[in-house]
C-alpha cells in the first residue's frame, strides 16, 4: 500500500526480491516488507517503559514475550508466526520443532485493531509468543498467510535458565590508553550447581552493549578455571573485553503533533501525513561529557495528546539534520529506529545548499534515541561524530552458553544484565 501513497519517495525505500534477502539474512532482526512498521518484541511489563527491555525471558518464568507491529493498510491481513531454535551464532540448531515446542509450529497472528482517526491508515497487531521448553537463542519469523516465502520480518529473542551464577561488573579498562573512552566488563561464572564437562571448550560467553548483537563480544577465553572452586574467570588485560563507551544518545520527542516536542523545530500536519523537522545538530567529538536521560538507543511508542498509544498515534516523516563539512563517506543514523543502521533511510544525504546531511525517517509517534555514525570495514564508528566518554551510561548483558557432550544445541544457562546508572523516562 505504501507504494501507492504520494509521499513514499520521502522514505527512499528500495525493494529487493524477497527470496534473495531471506537467503542472505535469515537470522537477523530484519523487516522485509515496507508496509510493516514499528516492530517491537519485549517482555510484558506494567508500564510503557517495558518496550525498551531486551527480548530475553526465563524458561520457567511467568512473564510472556509480547510482539507488536503495524501493517500500513486499510484491511487486515492473515499473518502466521514460526519459531526457530538457533545455535549461539544464530545458525539453526539441529533440534526438531517437537524438541522445544509442545504444539504445532505455526501460529496465527490474529489479534489486531484498526488505527483510530490517523492520517496514515494502519492495523496494529499483537501476539503473545508461545512458551518453549528449551533454553537458547530463537528467531520469531512472521509471514503472510501460510507461505513462509512471504516472510515480512524476523526477530531475535533469547530464553535462559539460570543454572550458573554470573558475577559481572563494569570496571576501568586495564589498558591505560582505554581509560578515558572505554568500559571493561569482567565476568566470574560459578558453576557449583551445574556439572560442566570441558568448560574451556564447551562454553561460550557473549557480552553485548545496548542490545546490539552487531558489536557483541563473543568467545572470550577464560583467564582462569578453578575446578576446586567451580569458578571460571574472565578478567582479561589485553582489551578484548572492552567496549567503546560512546556518548549518551541524542533524542527527538515525537509524542506531539499539535505542538513541537524537545529537539523538534517544526511540525506540519497535511491531510495524509505529518511532517516534522529536527533541529540542526553538529558533531560532538572533542566536547565534554554531558549527563542526561536516554534510552540507550531504543525507542518507545507513546502519545502525549491521546489515550491509546498504539492505535491513535500518527505516523510522521521526520527529517534529521547534521551540519558538518562534506565527509569522505556519508554518515548514518544509528539506533533501534533504523535497526542499527540496516534500513535504507539510515544513510544520510548531503544538501550542498544548506551544508547539512539529512535523513528522512518514517516513524510512529514516540520518543526516539539515535546517534550519527560512519561505516567502516571494522563496523560502526560513532566516536568521530559523537565522541566517547568512560562516564557514559550503557546497558550490558552477559550470556553464558553450554553445549553438553553429544548435545544438538547450545543451552543458555546463565544471564545477567548490568546497568550501573540506569536512567529512564
Amino acid at each position: 500500500m505504501l507504494k501507492n501513497i504520494k509521499w513514499l519517495v520521502c522514505l527512499g525505500a528500495v525493494l529487493v526480491p524477497m527470496g534473495r534477502i531471506l537467503a542472505q539474512r535469515a537470522f537477523e532482526d530484519r523487516v522485509f516488507d515496507e508496509n510493516i512498521q514499528s516492530v517491537l518484541l519485549f517482555p510484558e511489563g506494567p508500564d510503557i517503559s517495558a518496550q525498551t527491555n531486551p527480548p530475553v525471558v526465563s524458561l520457567n518464568g511467568a512473564v510472556p514475550l509480547m510482539l507488536h507491529f503495524d501493517d500500513i493498510a486499510y484491511e487486515a491481513a492473515v499473518f502466521s508466526a514460526k519459531i526457530i531454535h538457533c545455535n549461539v551464532d544464530w545458525t539453526p540448531s539441529r533440534l526438531r520443532d517437537a524438541d522445544f515446542l509442545q504444539q504445532y509450529n505455526e501460529f496465527n497472528v490474529n489479534q489486531y485493531e484498526y488505527a483510530i482517526n490517523t492520517r496514515v491508515p494502519f492495523i496494529h497487531y499483537t501476539f503473545a509468543v508461545p512458551r518453549v521448553t528449551k533454553s537458547g537463542n530463537y528467531i520469531l519469523k512472521v509471514y503472510r498467510g501460510r507461505d513462509e516465502s512471504q516472510t515480512v520480518f524476523t526477530k531475535k529473542f533469547r530464553v535462559f535458565q539460570n543454572q550458573v551464577t554470573l558475577g559481572a561488573a563494569v570496571v576501568p579498562p586495564s589498558r591505560t590508553q582505554d581509560r578515558m573512552d572505554a568500559q571493561q566488563i569482567n565476568v566470574n561464572v560459578n558453576y557449583s550447581n551445574r556439572e560442566l564437562f570441558d568448560p574451556l571448550n564447551a562454553t561460550k560467553l557473549v557480552i553485548r552493549q545496548n542490545q546490539r548483537d552487531d558489536s557483541a563480544i563473543i568467545g572470550l577465553k577464560p583467564t582462569s578455571i578453578r575446578e576446586d572452586r567451580r569458578e571460571i574467570q574472565f578478567q582479561l588485560f589485553d582489551g578484548s573485553n572492552t567496549f567503546d563507551a560512546g556518548n549518551e544518545f541524542r533524542f527527538v520527542d515525537l509524542r506531539f503533533v499539535r505542538t513541537v516536542g524537545r529537539n523538534i523545530t517544526a511540525v506540519r500536519m497535511e491531510e495524509d501525513v505529518v511532517f516534522a523537522e529536527a533541529g540542526i545538530e553538529t558533531p560532538r567529538e572533542g566536547q565534554g561529557y554531558l549527563q542526561y536521560l536516554d534510552l540507550n538507543g531504543q525507542f518507545i511508542i507513546m502519545n502525549a495528546e491521546r489515550q491509546n498509544h498504539h492505535l491513535e498515534s500518527e505516523y510522521i516523516l521526520l527529517t534529521l539534520n547534521l551540519k558538518t563539512p562534506l565527509l569522505p563517506e556519508p554518515p548514518y543514523v544509528l539506533g533501534a529506529l533504523t535497526n542499527w543502521g540496516l534500513t535504507p533511510d539510515a544513510k544520510m544525504v548531503y544538501d550542498q545548499k544548506k551544508g547539512v546531511y539529512q535523513s528522512t525517517l518514517f516513524l510512529k509517534q514516540g520518543w526516539y534515541d539515535y546517534q550519527y555514525a560512519l561505516k567502516t570495514p571494522q563496523g560502526w564508528n560513532t566516536e568521530t561524530l559523537e565522541g566517547s566518554h568512560f562516564q557514559t551510561e550503557n546497558e550490558y548483558e552477559v550470556f553464558f552458553y553450554y553445549r553438553e557432550m553429544g548435545s544438538r544445541y547450545d543451552e543458555l544457562i546463565g544471564y545477567t544484565i548490568l546497568n550501573p546508572n540506569k536512567r529512564r523516562l
